[in-house]
């Protein structure tokens, strides 16, 4: 029984000290862990020197290269730049750096940087592009049991690009990114892509004014001359280089809106004076001045981020056939102008109104000159003023050529000259006594029948006012506008010539954009 006893004690101490042992272990391996990397790496750098490339005096050193896009812009037309943010990664064997242990990996500092080779990549048509550093510099580095070293920074990189604008705002875009070795030639350092992952882009990246429907890379050998100033003593180096091309397709959506909608309706707007008559020079001259000044602050709107190209654009050549038709319909109005002229086969108002119109006229002049045969002269007070006369009750009534105002003048101031015998056309007088009885007609020697009465000579057309008014209210005509026979064909022939030209237009330029894009 004490035996039991004994060795039951001791199996409980044994089980209760076992969980203080497992917790001890993992401190002490990772003290010796920690203290086996800082020994390996102190070993690898030992004598190690990173002015020199890897296998120096060997094969060159081949550094693979791969970019993760996160995104894009902006893209300047006026600069011709384009930005990108990305993940720029570069790997390459380094068998000084080579080890061995459990690990098959090691994450190692920045500082390290500074003590390993690195290769010495630029940008070829880089602009103003930068590293990351907030909070710490974006970068990190991967040592592999191999010797291979991963080393991976976040850079905003701005690089030029050419761009043609010929086909503006339908054009599709190839900004090229390329980089290469600074001072290895091919004979120390060969770049090539990883071919696992060449160019990755970002599943949530966007444009706000380009689509990105192609990303081709190839491998490219630069030959660049280099040496003194000596042509004898120079000589011509190979450098490995790296290209990728981000291919663009521009949204027109913003044009259509900005641009080509206004365009098409300031000139279907100067078509609306085809519709208004000839005599409506303001109005026809104020709308096409005006549509003109608007469609030219318009054109010059759009350009205002673009680059100053030497040639046209297809939205300069919208915006100049626009343009032109604006300045048709001032030149088609100045035509018909210039053919609105009295015997040009046009006529402006009937011809009844044209005839009652100017005998009204001549009757009206006529009743205020009054011929100087039998015309009424004043004898008193009333003398060298010309009036059309009318006898009312042994008076006259004068209309005072200046004034317009009728005058109630007495007979007896007034001496009436004797008619002229024979004379019956327009203008002949007439003998009427106004304030005499009806039994007592008149007669055309200047007296009455039987007592003498006052007579009054007057025009055949009765002189009184108010008739004449009544009768140009009932022979008057309604007035017409004048249609040219230009303005009616006008109506129909710009807005056909319009609309075949620009189907033209969209069709050429969409055609050509679609080829661009297949190539």
């Amino acid at each position: 029984m004490l035996f039991v006893l004994i060795w039951m004690t001791v199996t409980v101490r044994s089980l209760t000290a076992a969980p203080a042992d497992t917790r001890r272990v993992p401190v002490y391996s990772q003290h010796n862990n920690h203290r086996n990397i800082s020994e390996l790496l102190d070993n690898l750098l030992r004598g190690y020197d990173n002015s020199v490339r890897p296998d120096f005096g060997g094969p060159p050193a081949i550094v693979e290269v791969d970019i993760m896009v996160r995104s894009m812009g902006p893209i300047s037309e006026v600069d011709m730049t384009y930005s990108m943010d990305c993940y720029f990664r570069q790997s390459w064997v380094d068998r000084r750096l080579a080890f061995q242990g459990n690990k098959e990996t090691l994450a190692l500092s920045i500082s390290m940087l500074q003590r390993i080779w690195k290769p010495d990549t630029y940008f070829y048509n880089g602009k103003q592009s930068y590293l990351h550093t907030i909070t710490t510099p974006n970068k990190f580095v991967r040592l592999f049991q191999d010797g291979r070293v991963l080393y991976s920074s976040r850079l905003t990189i701005k690089a030029g690009c050419p761009m043609n604008l010929e086909d503006f705002p339908m054009d599709t875009q190839r900004c090229p990114l390329k980089f290469g070795s600074f001072g290895y030639t091919t004979n120390d350092v060969l770049y090539r892509w990883n071919r696992q992952r060449t160019v990755a882009i970002a599943e949530d990246m966007k444009l706000s004014q380009f689509d990105l429907i192609a990303t081709p890379s190839a491998n490219q050998t630069d030959v660049l001359l280099s040496g003194r100033a000596d042509a004898a003593l120079s000589s011509i180096c190979e450098y490995s280089m790296l290209l990728v091309s981000f291919h663009l397709q521009r949204h027109m959506g913003n044009f259509l809106i900005q641009v080509y909608g206004p365009c098409v309706l300031l000139v279907v707007l100067s078509w609306v004076s085809f519709w208004l008559n000839r005599e409506a020079t303001a109005d026809r001259v104020s709308l096409g001045i005006t549509t003109v000044l608007t469609m030219t602050f318009l054109g010059l709107e759009a350009r205002t981020d673009l680059p100053k190209v030497p040639y046209p654009t297809a939205l300069d050549f919208f915006v100049f056939l626009s343009f032109g038709f604006i300045f048709a319909t001032i030149i088609q109005f100045a035509v018909v102008h210039y053919f609105t002229k009295y015997g040009s086969g046009e006529c402006y108002f009937s011809s009844d109104f044209t005839s009652d119109s100017s005998s009204d006229d001549d009757d009206w002049q006529d009743n205020r000159r009054l011929p100087v045969e039998g015309s009424c002269e004043p004898t008193g007070a009333g003398a060298g003023r010309k009036a059309s006369c009318s006898s009312v009750g042994g008076s006259f009534l004068r209309r005072n050529g200046d004034t317009h105002l009728l005058e109630v003048i007495p007979l007896s101031e007034y001496h009436l000259p004797p008619p002229v015998p024979g004379r019956t056309a327009r203008g002949a007088w007439s003998i009427s006594c106004l304030g005499c009885p009806a039994s007592n007609p008149p007669v055309r020697d200047g007296s009455s029948a039987d007592t003498g009465a006052p007579i009054v000579v007057a025009p055949k057309h009765r002189l009184s006012f108010q008739g004449q008014q009544r009768r140009r209210r009932k022979k008057r005509t309604p007035r017409f506008n004048s249609v040219s026979k230009i303005d009616r064909a006008s109506r129909v022939v710009f807005p056909l010539c319009f609309l075949a030209i620009n189907m033209f237009y969209w069709y050429s330029y969409l055609s050509r954009s679609k080829r661009i894009h297949s190539t």
